[in-house]
């Protein structure tokens, strides 16, 4: 199995046990095709991060894909028009990249004080789980490898968010049948 595959997986689990995801992970074809653009994007500002702040690095893709999924929820003709990196860069630019987590939550998503804390630990624990899974394995820094890696684990991290985004919008998955 991929690296990708098995994060992703160890995300969904505990995105489930927390209640903050369906036990089916979301199908959004709009948001999924913006992810290249959007990573071209957020890679600079991840990347910079990285060393000294890799939390923020891993989980502020979350936060990016929070608010994508509010933005095709609310006015998707207006937003699809635009490409995932100015999407990124509007969000950005409203405070800074250091506070893309508290305008997601409380500007975008509109969520209460005590509920902006409780999403902000659960993608802070999927942030460590990530950094977790990327130092044990074992790829070299700066390598081709380590690079793939880091975007494989920020491309899950984004699929997070989004689910995450539609499951605080109401949205739920379930089997049809």
């Amino acid at each position: 199995m991929k690296f990708e595959e098995i994060l992703a997986k160890d995300l969904h689990r505990y995105l489930v046990s927390q209640g903050y995801v369906d036990s089916m992970m979301p199908e959004c074809q709009d948001l999924d095709n913006l992810w290249q653009s959007v990573a071209e994007a957020y890679l600079p500002d991840g990347v910079r991060e990285f060393a000294d702040y890799p939390l923020t690095s891993l989980g502020w893709i979350m936060f990016t894909g929070m608010a994508l999924a509010k933005m095709w929820d609310t006015d998707w003709t207006t937003y699809s028009l635009r490409s995932g990196s100015d999407i990124y860069n509007m969000l950005k630019q409203q405070r800074g990249f250091d506070a893309l987590d508290d305008y997601v939550l409380e500007d975008v998503l509109s969520l209460s004080s005590e509920k902006c804390r409780a999403v902000a630990t659960v993608v802070g624990e999927c942030a460590a789980r990530s950094l977790s899974a990327l130092q044990h394995s074992h790829f070299e820094a700066g390598t081709k490898e380590a690079t793939e890696a880091y975007v494989a684990a920020l491309h899950a991290l984004y699929r997070c968010g989004i689910a995450m985004g539609l499951n605080l919008l109401g949205y739920h998955m379930t089997a049809i049948g």
